[in-house]
């Protein structure tokens, strides 16, 4: 799979602001409550500057990008290194990393059975968490 050249990004106070930000959250968090966190933390970005970056760091790979439970798409830099999919909790939010050589092989698979290239994909499962599903 040939990867597709990435834009270099110039390092502005602003990115710089809402990695470091990221570096500290555990959860996935929608552009609007980062922007809302940055504020509360006397870092003035605009939100169209926070949506701006968020995009482009998701594009690089810098970070994981899905859509929780209402659509809305949320962001995290994630432990893993390599692709991964998530479980994602819609209650609490709790979000678990998983690599899936079958959904892999499945993809690949489907995408050459139908002439396709330069092939990419995310998978996101749904449910309740062990602590959700037991309350």
């Amino acid at each position: 799979m040939s990867e597709v050249p990435v834009k270099e990004q110039r390092v502005t106070k602003q990115r710089l602001a809402i990695s470091a930000a990221l570096d500290g959250l555990e959860d996935f968090v929608s552009t609007q409550e980062l922007h809302r966190l940055l504020y509360e933390r006397d870092v003035r970005v605009s939100l169209a500057t926070t949506y701006r970056i968020l995009a482009s760091m998701a594009e690089e790979g810098l970070v994981d990008t899905l859509r929780n439970g209402e659509g809305e798409s949320v962001y995290r830099r994630c432990s893993a290194t390599s692709h991964h999919h998530h479980l994602l909790c819609r209650s609490c939010g709790k979000t678990v990393e998983v690599e899936a050589p079958a959904v892999e092989s499945w993809a690949a698979r489907i995408a050459a059975e139908n002439g396709f290239t330069q092939v990419q994909h995310t998978v996101e499962i749904y449910g309740l968490c062990p602590e959700c599903g037991a309350a």
